[in-house]
């Protein structure tokens, strides 16, 4: 391990001269490419540069103990040394799991789509609860949320909202959100005061590049028409909205938030290219086994994922058995806790499989 990580200190080295290098600075790709790749390799290379610090006073420490010393000083160095060997352990496992394999598609912008299934009006709320917990999360994170195409219903709620979320390592932590999402609470519409039982379910879609997914256009039937609002009323008389179908998926996505037919129809483009690219990565993903069992709830979104009881002000995610009585906290977009325990476990997982 520690040969592979000399080698990325030294790449690390190398990719601060290219990124001072006038030609590189000059030519955006190579620009953008490098200074991604260094971003990648940042956390890794400050924890080895600490941990051959912390590994170097380690050795100096214990070749003091040979010296002729009195008592009281063995006592501060033997103290040293203990304090210095737990932190040996700890950057070791730190680095174990900075070394694993990373999911390719984490560093990349996420686009979101919540909608509302069983439970009618109600499931449409939900919907909207947690678009804005999500919204408010990666306010909390500095990232840019930006909506594509919603549906909204007569009583506040979402049918389906689409958005984009613009942020480093926005896949990394969204990712473990896809699923389904149970809400179990009175609804203000219910005199009786019975609790109901709603869910949403939310996808979570890697934003695809053009290189990574070839669309050709001989291959995309494009429709347009006026933009509807809530109960299918029109609220646009120009045929600004936007159908796109990829024939040979039959996948078809729709976008009417901008009044201009162009950006509706860049808008639909990305959904649709990541929505191919999470076709195709499912299609492989399914005949890797094991890479489905070192997966933690990213796989299929029918999978009940999460529960939210207002009743008892708990919200408990399933896949990891976790339960906290922060209903209200978690609503308002404090996510880490929940998204924190979910990557350790990933984490843990891929350790064990390793050592296997």
């Amino acid at each position: 391990m520690i040969e592979r990580l000399q080698t990325l200190e030294d790449r690390y080295d190398k990719l601060n001269e290219l990124l001072s290098d006038p030609e590189v600075i000059s030519d955006t790709d190579k620009l953008r490419e490098y200074s991604k790749e260094q971003a990648g390799l940042e956390d890794t290379v400050i924890a080895y540069r600490e941990y051959k610090e912390v590994a170097e006073q380690l050795d100096d420490a214990k070749a003091m103990l040979k010296e002729s010393m009195d008592d009281d000083m063995v006592d501060m160095v033997k103290e040293e040394i203990d304090e210095l060997s737990e932190r040996k352990t700890e950057l070791e496992e730190r680095l174990k799991i900075l070394m694993l394999p990373k999911d390719p598609n984490d560093d990349k912008n996420v686009i979101m789509e919540i909608r509302g299934a069983a439970g009618g009006d109600e499931a449409s709320l939900f919907a909207g609860d947690l678009y804005r917990m999500y919204a408010r999360y990666a306010e909390s994170q500095g990232w840019k949320i930006e909506v594509i195409e919603s549906t909204a219903n007569e009583v506040g709620g979402y049918k389906e909202i689409i958005f984009m979320v613009n942020g480093p390592r926005a896949y990394s932590k969204m990712k473990f959100e896809n699923g389904a999402h149970r809400v179990q609470r009175v609804p203000e519409t219910e005199s009786g005061g019975r609790i109901h039982t709603s869910t949403a379910t939310v996808a979570v879609l890697p934003e695809a590049e053009e290189v990574e997914v070839e669309v050709h256009d001989k291959d995309i039937r494009v429709d347009t028409f006026a933009s509807s609002g809530p109960g299918g009323q029109s609220v646009n008389t120009t045929m600004s909205a936007v159908r796109l179908t990829h024939v040979p998926t039959g996948i078809v996505v729709s976008c009417q938030d901008e009044k201009s037919q162009i950006k509706n129809k860049e808008k639909a483009m990305k959904v649709l290219r990541a929505r191919i690219y999470d076709k195709h990565q499912r299609e492989v993903q399914a005949e890797l086994d094991e890479t489905r069992k070192s997966a933690v709830g990213t796989g299929d979104r029918s999978e009940r994922i999460r529960t939210y009881n207002f009743p008892q002000t708990r919200v408990t995610d399933h896949r990891i058995g976790l339960t906290l009585q922060k209903l209200d906290h978690i609503l308002q977009g404090n996510l880490d806790q929940i998204l924190d325990a979910l990557l350790i476990e990933e984490q843990t997982k891929k350790l064990e499989s390793i050592g296997e």
